[in-house]
């Protein structure tokens, strides 16, 4: 959504998951300790950096989750970055990624060959740079590190939801007010003068079409919605009640998207 709204605003240069297969196991091994802070910004000198330097456009952006787990890296890199952290009811975002990414997030097959490299790399070769393989699993020292074992598929997702919201809180302690804004997507959805505001907060050109924008669902490769059953409620809650109320969404019904 946020790399077609925004790319429709003119001047903007704006990626979906850029670099992806180099982005996301260098987001999981950052996450994880498995690579030091130096090398780290070497890979983002090498993509996001010189992405940047090369753009003939007044903007470059990207939308991706996976740059949540390198805001400290960025901020360095880019000190006149801007981060949006845009969140979702993380029961939307949980059902959809469970039914809908299917074996490409969390499945049990690449889950087990990335926690059995994480447990000893020196016996299990590091997996290929496919998505599938790198989706981060608890540190060592994580009071769940043993539950994950036992989760499944959606309660493994629910955990990186928290989990990932958790980390670009943490990450954006350290940035200026002035360069940080935190939206959520049902507000995007519902109401105009958000939409501004964001378009605002980036300097960018605002008119009233691109609030249009935002009122439907973008980059749906099955536009079907599905609300939690009882045993999905209850393994969310168990995961992540606390970081609902920290987004504000603790009493809000569960809705149904229209697609």
């Amino acid at each position: 959504m946020l790399q077609k709204a925004l790319s429709a605003a003119g001047n903007i240069e704006m990626q979906h998951e850029y670099a992806v297969d180099i982005v996301q196991p260098l987001a999981v091994r950052r996450y994880l300790d498995l690579v030091s802070e130096a090398d780290a910004r070497e890979v983002l000198r090498a993509t996001h950096v010189a992405a940047v330097h090369y753009s003939k456009a007044a903007h470059w952006g990207d939308s991706s989750n996976k740059l949540s787990w390198l805001i400290p890296d960025l901020a360095a890199l880019l000190p006149r970055a801007k981060f949006v952290h845009l969140v979702r009811d993380g029961r939307k975002v949980a059902s959809s990624y469970f039914h809908k990414l299917a074996a490409e997030c969390y499945d049990d097959r690449s889950t087990a060959i990335f926690q059995a490299f994480f447990d000893d790399p020196v016996h299990n070769p590091v997996p290929p740079p496919e998505k599938k393989y790198w989706w981060p699993c608890p540190s060592k020292g994580n009071p769940l590190a043993g539950r994950f074992r036992n989760f499944d598929q959606f309660q493994r997702i629910v955990w990186h939801w928290a989990e990932i919201n958790r980390v670009i809180f943490e990450g954006l302690q350290r940035v200026e007010p002035s360069q940080k804004y935190f939206v959520r997507l049902e507000e995007l959805q519902d109401s105009a003068d958000s939409v501004h505001g964001l378009f605002e907060f980036l300097g960018l050109p605002y008119r009233d079409e691109h609030a249009a924008a935002f009122a439907r669902p973008h980059n749906v490769n099955r536009p079907e919605d599905r609300l939690l059953d009882p045993q999905q409620r209850a393994q969310f809650d168990a995961v992540a009640a606390s970081m609902m109320e920290r987004l504000g969404y603790a009493d809000r019904p569960e809705y149904v998207v229209n697609y």
